[in-house]
């Protein structure tokens, strides 16, 4: 394994330094790790909450400012953070109004951030959550009870981040979650695998003529192996499992912050269909070029075009990775003028900008 890092123990400490000597207006705290925006609480405003492991940059702390998240709680690589984490950094980046936690469905963070949600409340800090379960390729993984949470993290986190500026309340800023989740479906591929520094070796192995369908953005395996031939092949498969996956019933668990308890919530995803406007991301599992991202838009977009699918926005480039991996997400986004409002609000974050300078 080469890597550029100076040892597995201060691999995490050294990289979030970085990050907020490359971003002042960023507090990167430690012991425990957190990171939020510099100015601190936006007082009457809900604050907002994700994190995750490590390796998947610049998701969750890259998104950390304006118009987007006030905190995010990095893990060790792969590795959920702890809900001490959680707990301080809600501390620290509420304004008053509440504080709304953004979480990927995986066991780990699930049960970690459910213990920092109760510790929270326990303080007498407002407190909501959210979960995201966007990846169509399997129902259930190594990682999670439920589909996993992948790529639509980033959008939601940019339009909750939004209504939250506008003024939404808690309740109001939950509703939206659940129907930007409930909107947005996502599935990824590998053509090979990523390397975690603790392994020091690839999670899995392809022959040059494979590629893992489905992968999820540890690196688990999806839906199958298959054959790789082109790219044109390879998108119009994620495509059809996009379009053609069908609604599906899952069933979540909730905090209910009147009742100061966990309920359960059954509720159903809707397949694309002819008419659909979307928001269309093209994302870079790690190791793939920019070049090839865009022939993947291209072919995205013509199928798309076919199926009477309208992409009124869209993103290309690295926005939720996995290490080094050899590998592309596509997720599309079912929006309204909602939501579109919403995308285009001014966005301030180390990954994630636009017309700040006129708000």
């Amino acid at each position: 394994m080469k890597k550029l890092l100076n040892s597995l123990e201060s691999v995490l400490d050294e990289q979030l330094l970085g990050m907020g000597e490359a971003h002042p207006e960023l507090r990167v705290h430690q012991e425990p790790r957190f990171v939020t925006r510099a100015e601190g609480p936006v007082p009457g405003k809900v604050a907002l909450l994700s994190g995750g492991g490590s390796g998947h940059e610049p998701m969750h702390c890259g998104f950390v400012g304006e118009g987007m998240l006030d905190g995010a709680c990095p893990g060790e690589i792969f590795t959920s953070p702890t809900p001490d984490q959680m707990y301080q950094c809600g501390q620290a980046i509420d304004g008053g109004a509440g504080v709304l936690l953004i979480i990927k469905n995986y066991t780990g963070d699930v049960m970690n951030f459910e213990t920092a949600t109760e510790l929270l409340h326990d303080s007498g800090t407002l407190v909501a959550t959210v979960l995201v379960d966007d990846d169509v390729a399997v129902k259930d993984s190594l990682f999670t009870a439920g589909r996993r949470g992948v790529a639509n993290t980033v959008l939601m986190e940019k339009l909750l981040g939004a209504a939250a500026v506008k003024g939404g309340d808690l309740e109001a800023l939950v509703a939206l979650g659940h129907k930007v989740n409930n909107q947005g479906h996502s599935i990824g591929i590998a053509l090979g695998a990523c390397t975690v520094p603790a392994a020091g070796r690839p999670s899995f192995t392809l022959a040059d003529n494979e590629m893992e369908f489905g992968v999820g953005i540890h690196g688990e395996p999806g839906i199958e192996r298959r054959p790789f031939t082109t790219l044109n092949q390879a998108v119009d498969d994620m495509f059809h499992t996009l379009i053609e996956h069908g609604p599906y019933q899952r069933t979540i668990r909730v905090w209910d912050r009147k009742l100061a308890a966990w309920r359960d919530e059954s509720q159903s995803k809707r397949a694309l269909a002819r008419g659909d406007r979307v928001i269309a991301l093209v994302n870079n599992l790690g190791a793939t070029p920019l070049s090839e991202l865009y022939g993947v838009y291209h072919r995205l977009a013509e199928r798309c075009a076919e199926a009477g699918i309208i992409i009124e926005r869209n993103l290309v480039g690295s926005y939720c990775t996995s290490l080094d991996m050899q590998g592309v997400s596509i997720t599309l986004l079912q929006v309204d003028d909602e939501l579109l409002s919403l995308w285009d609000a001014p966005v301030k974050t180390p990954a994630l900008r636009w017309n700040w300078e006129e708000a």
